[in-house]
């Protein structure tokens, strides 16, 4: 059996792996992380000239009607670059969901203009720490046609950039699940500006009574829990393709410094030590390849894939966090200095490995999963 990529993936690899490294070098992603919104606009619209913003959206609203596989390879690439630019939020928190749930009037206001890099979106499916993320904190109550949402949303990725934002709601407030489109100007939306770890805002968005009307209802509680269940399939095989790229690009660059740099005559790569600890960090890498594609082909085949998606985000989760302390280990001093580019491969790593489930929250995820299917 044949597991290479065809021709059209391997050009979408080379065509985003080109641009990620002629505009987002590490001078360029530190001078951008010192902005307000730190969000890379030069690069988005470059992106967008390159029609890659329309990767897995269907060719009737002008995309390229391709799958999560080739915009996994797009979201790889930005893992190796670090590039601070919304894909992840935009393309599969956001428009992937609309382009397999939304309304015909709702894909044909927003899918258009995601292609054109005139709109970004996201979603709020990070829940607390203690809590399911299939059971939304936000609850939505009746008002008429309408909806009033109460809670809080916690660390939507790029929330501050979007148009709109796919919030997974509790109707009635103890009721089945659904998911709405939420302007966050909308009156009664507060953002409250959150950092991340790898120096991201990620806004906490609060709401008091905020209207949603029925237009604005992305999956209804007919359909909200399938929804929910399949965004966050999705987002994590989108967060582990991030990972991949992150730990390979991570990797590379201590190869290269282990290879330049010399201790007693000889490089730091002929050490047993040195070559050891690569090596695990290799074999952790290869292991977040193959599952990520794994699951990711399943989602596109149609196939089961909650298991598939749990053991990706695990070894994503679990071994990304061990290959990015170990490559910066591996640069000795200069690993500590904030300001070396090693160190920001660290803190994505980092931040990867607590989104949507730490790794023994994932594990638990899987176990249940396994159990299920016994039965």
């Amino acid at each position: 059996m044949d597991f290479s990529f065809t021709e059209e993936q391997l050009a979408v690899a080379e065509a985003a792996g080109a641009i990620f490294a002629g505009k987002s070098k590490p001078k360029r992603v530190a001078e951008v992380e010192k902005t307000a919104d730190r969000f890379d606009e030069e690069l988005w619209s470059e992106l967008a000239r390159a029609h890659l913003l329309g990767l897995g959206i269907p060719e009737e609203h002008g995309g390229s009607g391709l799958g999560l596989t080739e915009v996994c390879l797009l979201l790889e690439q930005q893992g190796r670059a670090v590039a601070p630019v919304p894909l992840w939020a935009t393309l599969v928190l956001g428009a992937a969901p609309l382009a397999r749930f939304g309304t015909p009037a709702q894909q044909a206001r927003w899918l258009p203009a995601i292609v054109a890099g005139d709109a970004r979106l996201s979603a709020a499916l990070n829940e607390p720490a203690a809590s399911d993320a299939r059971r939304p904190g936000v609850r939505a109550v009746p008002d008429g046609s309408a909806w009033r949402l109460e809670g809080t949303a916690v660390a939507v990725p790029q929330a501050h950039l979007a148009a709109r934002v796919l919030v997974p709601v509790r109707m009635g407030g103890d009721g089945p699940s659904a998911v709405v489109l939420v302007d966050p100007a909308a009156p009664g939306v507060t953002l409250e500006r959150a950092i991340t770890t790898d120096r991201q805002v990620h806004p906490h968005l609060h709401f008091d009574g905020t209207v949603v009307p029925s237009d604005d209802v992305v999956a209804g509680p007919d359909a909200g829990d399938d929804a929910i269940a399949w965004m966050l399939d999705t987002a994590r095989t989108g967060l582990c393709a991030i990972q991949l790229g992150v730990t390979e690009d991570a990797l590379r660059r201590a190869a290269s410094y282990l290879n330049e740099r010399h201790q007693f005559g000889r490089p730091l790569s002929t050490f047993q030590g040195t070559m050891l600890r690569a090596a695990d960090a290799y074999i952790d890498t290869e292991a977040i390849r193959v599952t990520t594609w794994q699951a990711a082909w399943r989602l596109d085949t149609g196939r089961p894939a909650a298991e598939a998606v749990a053991v990706a985000h695990w070894w994503a989760s679990d071994a990304g966090q061990r290959v990015v302390h170990a490559t910066q280990h591996l640069h000795g001093g200069v690993g500590a200095d904030i300001e070396f580019p090693i160190h920001r491969y660290f803190l994505w790593g980092k931040q990867i490995e607590l989104m949507l489930g730490s790794p023994g929250a994932e594990l638990a995820r899987l176990g249940e999963l396994v159990t299920e299917g016994a039965r």
